[in-house]
């Protein structure tokens, strides 16, 4: 999915042990807004396939975050900027690495 539009950095971290409210996030990053919106558009097209419901979006391209919420699953889009700014990987660092495709 994301990497359908060239996300970078995609990490899956199992975070069911450490939070109540999701089982995985998931983080990458786009280069430009105009990337960030496409991995988010292509994340929420391939999640309606699969009949799975949004709950909820926050943020927005100008931002350079956006989250896509799918109840047990958490989506973290974000600038390059802003993803070193907020370091989830590094707030959520006891979490279990799944995936990380660079």
């Amino acid at each position: 999915m994301a990497s359908d539009k060239q996300a970078e950095d995609i990490v899956l971290l199992d975070v069911k042990e450490l939070c109540s409210f999701a089982d995985y996030f998931v983080i990458c990053s786009g280069a430009v807004t105009r990337q960030i919106s496409a991995i988010a558009n292509e994340i929420e097209h391939a999640m309606d396939k699969k009949k799975e419901k949004l709950i909820r979006r926050e943020g927005d391209v100008e931002s350079g975050w956006i989250l896509l919420d799918y109840g047990d699953i958490i989506v973290h889009i974000f600038g390059a900027a802003e993803r070193e700014f907020y370091k989830l990987e590094k707030l959520w660092g006891n979490a279990v690495p799944l995936v990380r495709i660079e």
